[in-house]
């Protein structure tokens, strides 16, 4: 009787281990039932908020569903990715992140998230590329060979801006500096606008914007692009070399954007949700408003973000660690 009784409660479990699996798979089939958070942790009105509207707004279309920004901005972008890690791992909170995913390990030495362990990476998004400007009444600079000579017959004498301590701004100069093998002083302003302000000031003499906000600046003549920061040259300037190809073979900074779920996602989640991006940057109609913003849409599975996750944070480590990059 007691073998009988334990027999019939193991078989009790296992069909109570079943039913849950069920729901579980249900749920997984029937996603989404409700609206999605996007979690963006900056402000309003930037290349990531805008890149995370399109994209919602086209899966909205194929999953009949509304896909709702939140931004979560502060610590440079860990705020909202602690929010996330956070989370039930539902499918129902996703982060919209840049690079600085990769990044901020190395330069928080109190994160409270793991960008490995806390995350299931459903898909790359975009790009936008960096580019090398100078404003040319100022230096005369022509090429990215003639900033490293000017670097070199005057050490420390020229300055570079960017948009804060740990950006991809920053990290493109600090990259440039130590493969170059030059020094210039590093200006780090709050936020890109007061940065190329005083570029075209004539304060400060280059700067590794984005091309979304330098763009303008160069068609109208009022700054120079020297160089881009991705290894391809950029659809939006199509005319301008990369660093790479410029005397620096190997250099290579590309500003990122890419989907993370909570560690725990269902897998059939993650699918749907990468299959739904997938789409979503094909829809001509997002490459047009990418386009529009100096963005190139890139898509890819899970398993490439999490590879390429792990290889970009091993670099900006080593990077930091040579460069003594520290947040005040």
């Amino acid at each position: 009787m007691r073998l009988r009784h334990v027999l019939n409660t193991f078989a009790l479990a296992c069909a109570g281990l079943a039913m849950l699996g069920g729901a579980t798979a249900a749920r997984a089939d029937g996603y989404p039932e409700r609206p999605v958070k996007w979690i963006v942790p900056f402000p309003p009105g930037g290349a990531m908020d805008s890149i995370a509207r399109t994209l919602g707004e086209s899966m909205g279309k194929q999953l009949n569903t509304s896909f709702i920004v939140e931004n979560r901005a502060g610590a440079g972008g860990n705020i909202g990715a602690a929010s996330v890690a956070r989370a039930k791992p539902d499918g129902y909170t996703i982060l919209i992140v840049a690079n600085g995913m990769a990044v901020n390990p190395a330069l928080y030495a109190d994160l409270n998230y793991d960008p490995i362990k806390d995350f299931a990476p459903i898909s790359l998004l975009a790009v936008v590329p960096n580019v090398l400007v100078t404003n040319p009444a100022r230096t005369g600079a022509t090429s990215v060979q003639d900033v490293i000579a000017k670097a070199k017959a005057q050490p420390d004498h020229y300055t570079y801006a960017s948009a804060g301590v740990g950006t991809s701004i920053h990290l493109a100069g600090e990259l440039f500096l130590s493969m170059a093998n030059v020094e210039m002083l590093h200006v780090p302003y709050k936020g890109s606008g007061p940065a190329i302000a005083d570029l075209l000031g004539g304060q400060v003499d280059y700067m590794f914007d984005s091309i979304t906000s330098a763009k303008p600046h160069i068609e109208a003549g009022k700054l120079r692009a020297l160089g881009v920061t991705t290894s391809k040259r950029s659809a939006a300037l199509p005319d301008v070399p990369t660093i790479a190809e410029s005397g620096l073979p190997g250099y290579e900074l590309m500003p990122w954007f890419a989907a993370f779920a909570p560690a725990g996602t269902p897998p059939e989640v993650v699918t749907k949700l990468n299959t739904a991006m997938r789409q979503a940057l094909a829809d001509p109609k997002v490459r047009a408003t990418l386009d529009s913003i100096g963005a190139e849409s890139i898509g890819g599975s899970p398993e490439e973000l999490r590879d390429y996750l792990g290889r970009e944070t091993a670099q900006w480590k080593t990077l930091v660690k040579e460069r003594n990059i520290k947040i005040n």
